[in-house]
């Protein structure tokens, strides 16, 4: 008999590679959903961090920045686009790969959160291997930090 817990551990093996020192914030205000994420992420070799809501993600890339955010496009408060419009207009974090990760489907939604400076724009839900090729294109596409 499959239980869900061998199910989930089937969906998120572990993919080889260089990802343990590669840090990613996950953002989103559904604890469900930032658990999932998470256990995509870890299973994936990388060490992943979480805010709840936009003004947390602020506060813990100012102290700490990771080297790409997974952000939510609905949050109370600050939705994920006036975080991803922050983050770009700082110095400091201009060129940090953001994925936006959304319900939100229509074209509108998309174009803004591109328009914004999100480096990719995904749509929920997502697939762990899904997800993890894309993280892994985006960190590839810039140079790593010191």
């Amino acid at each position: 008999m499959t239980t869900v817990s061998s199910e989930v551990h089937r969906y998120f093996r572990p993919i080889p590679g260089e990802n343990l020192t590669r840090s990613v914030l996950i953002v989103d205000d559904e604890p469900m959903a930032r658990t999932l994420l998470r256990l995509m992420l870890v299973r994936a070799g990388f060490n992943v961090s979480e805010a709840e809501d936009g003004f947390d993600a602020l506060e813990k890339v100012k102290k700490n920045p990771p080297d790409i955010i997974l952000l939510d496009v609905m949050m109370p408060g600050m939705d994920g686009f006036t975080v991803c419009e922050t983050l770009r207009s700082e110095e400091n974090t201009a060129a940090l790969p953001i994925i936006m990760l959304s319900a939100k489907t229509d074209l509108e939604s998309i174009n803004r959160g591109l328009r914004l400076g999100a480096t990719k724009y995904l749509t929920k839900p997502i697939s762990p291997e899904d997800l993890t090729q894309h993280v892994y294109d985006a960190l590839n596409d810039v140079e790593p930090t010191a």
